[in-house]
């Protein structure tokens, strides 16, 4: 049976009971982290970047490293993302993907899927990132 570990590090937004920023699953074969959707609000809680997406994105991929490093994960431990932009058009992309190099340098990217969304959780929010990294079950965690 998989053991599952719930963890909401500090730095992040707290969520009370709402949902867990981290889950690792400790496989026999592999440990799994799943991050929950990061956006761009400060460890108490308050929007970074009011209507500017490159300055949201900067910090929702920066709560996504802290996120991974609570885990003891590292973003080359990353195999999937999945980035929700709201009311996103082309033209939006390199804000998007400057700040996504600074956690994902390369060349070795995960595989990823950009929706463009009508709406996030809070109003003001205009991107949100979760990630999936796999490692091996004997990585220590840091």
């Amino acid at each position: 049976m998989n053991r599952k570990e719930h963890l909401n590090p500090a730095g992040l937004p707290q969520m009370g009971e709402s949902f867990s920023q981290v889950v690792v699953v400790h496989g026999r074969d592999a440990r799994t982290v799943y991050v929950s959707g990061q956006v761009s609000l400060d460890e108490r809680g308050e929007l970074v970047g009011k209507g500017d997406l490159a300055v949201q994105a900067r910090q929702a991929f920066e709560n996504l490293a802290q996120a991974l490093a609570a885990a003891g994960a590292a973003p080359d431990d990353v195999v999937r993302i999945g980035v929700f932009i709201k009311g996103y058009d082309r033209s939006q992309a390199p804000a998007i993907r400057g700040a996504m190099r600074q956690v994902f340098p390369g060349p070795g990217l995960p595989a990823s899927t950009w929706l463009g969304v009508q709406t996030l959780a809070m109003d003001d929010l205009l991107i949100e990132v979760e990630a999936t990294a796999v490692m091996d079950p004997e990585t220590p965690r840091s």
